[in-house]
């Protein structure tokens, strides 16, 4: 390429290219007077379910020390992973990484409006006029933001879980909110992310990789991902790809049970019998 670069026959949008010169989707690219298709996503697209226990941040750099999630994710070569929004360091539930940072884009822009369900413990019940608010929208520090939809789950004498529904994923949305409202939450346990939920068998600190059909319900697109290996479901790498539980991690047939990627925590976080 460098080659054909320097003898002038290449052209982006009709100049001559640069050795270097970075490119978009959206550019036109020519060799030699004649279009050149490119994709921008080519190569492997992976995408990792994680179950997020409360205690680790979404970050690689922490000056205080943390865990972090990426400490049990499967190592890549020539790529890295990529977290779509983030969960605070107190918040558990299901966080989505990928190797495209172009579907990371697409799963955070709010054009994409795609529903975020998370587990709510509060003390107490909310009120008519509480959940009413919620629903209405209030005033945030960075702008209005509103709960789509509420549903009881029941609880104890004291703590009620709720399961409410939002088509952002601001930082410390649903705290800030439910503190607007005079209901500090206990607990915070994001459930799903569009049509993904977390699977009950699902352990904090560990994580399954997605299958080319569960990628096509993220973009939109039915069926394997144009980018996907053939003939390898996304969710189960390569054997001398090491996954969170080392090299000799599981690997069920298409028919078995998902074998998760194994964190070194272990435990259960589930909010209540009602889930």
């Amino acid at each position: 390429m460098e080659e054909l670069i320097s003898a002038g026959r290449i052209t982006v949008n009709g100049k001559p290219a640069i050795i270097g010169q970075r490119v978009q989707a959206s550019d036109q690219i020519a060799m030699d007077g004649q279009p050149v298709q490119l994709n921008a996503d080519d190569g492997e697209l992976r995408v990792l379910m994680y179950h997020k226990p409360a205690g680790e941040i979404v970050s690689r750099d922490d000056p205080q020390g943390r865990p972090s999630v990426f400490d049990n994710l499967p190592r890549l070569d020539a790529a890295r992973w990529i977290a779509v929004g983030r969960l605070d360091f107190n918040t558990s539930g299901l966080l989505l990484l990928t190797t495209s940072g172009d579907l990371a884009n697409k799963l955070m822009h709010p054009s994409s409006m795609i529903e975020r369900e998370y587990a709510v413990r509060i003390r107490g019940e909310l009120t008519a006029a509480q959940a009413a608010s919620l629903r209405a929208g209030i005033d945030l520090d960075d702008g209005p933001a509103k709960i789509e939809r509420i549903e009881a789950q029941g609880g104890g004498a004291s703590n009620h879980w709720y399961h409410v529904v939002l088509y952002e994923g601001r930082y410390r949305e649903v705290r800030r909110l439910f503190d607007a409202i005079g209901q500090p939450v206990g607990r915070l346990m994001r459930v799903r992310f569009g049509d993904l939920r977390l699977p009950p068998r699902l352990r904090p600190g560990r994580f399954v990789e997605l299958l080319p059909r569960e990628i096509g319900q993220l973009t939109g697109s039915p069926g394997e991902p144009k980018h996907s290996p053939k003939g390898a479901p996304a969710r189960h790498p390569p054997k001398n790809r090491p996954t969170a539980g080392g090299p000799q991690a599981a690997r069920p047939g298409r028919e078995g049970p998902r074998e998760p990627g194994r964190g070194p925590r272990k435990g259960s976080s589930r909010p209540g019998k009602n889930r």
